[in-house]
């Protein structure tokens, strides 16, 4: 009994079954690769500019996706180690942050936002901004 099933597999049929794999997982590949991804910034955010939040020492950037926010802090002149953090919560939700000693950003951070407004904070040393609710 065990030598019939042997016998009745045919290699052929196992390579072309492989073939067939191989192809598809090449074409998924491809796929992937020539598909758009959304545009990043330097630091990391996905999506679109959305706002830019000015202040004496930096910035803030909002970025939107479908589903998400994110915000970046950063420095107007860049290079110096200090302070800095930014914020951003959904409303809601509870704020998602990052804080430290950085040269260049802080962040980025993202929270989901789909169809919710978010609140961002963002500090540069002794420069800071807060956006009240945006993205409404």
């Amino acid at each position: 009994m065990g030598d019939r099933v042997l016998k009745a597999r045919n290699p052929r049929r196992r390579w072309a079954a492989c073939a067939g794999v191989i192809t598809m997982t090449l074409w998924l590949a491809a796929a992937g690769l020539l598909v758009a991804q959304p545009a990043q910034a330097a630091g990391g955010c996905a999506g679109s500019l959305v706002r830019t939040l000015p202040f004496s020492t930096g910035e803030v950037r909002v970025y939107k996706t479908r589903d998400r926010a994110c915000a970046m802090a950063v420095a107007r002149a860049p290079g110096q180690r200090r302070a800095m953090s930014v914020s951003i919560q959904p409303r809601g939700g509870y704020p998602v942050r990052d804080a430290g000693q950085f040269t260049r950003y802080a962040g980025p951070v993202t929270v989901h936002a789909i169809n919710r407004c978010v609140y961002v904070k963002g500090s540069v040393g002794a420069g800071s901004v807060d956006s009240g609710w945006i993205l409404c």
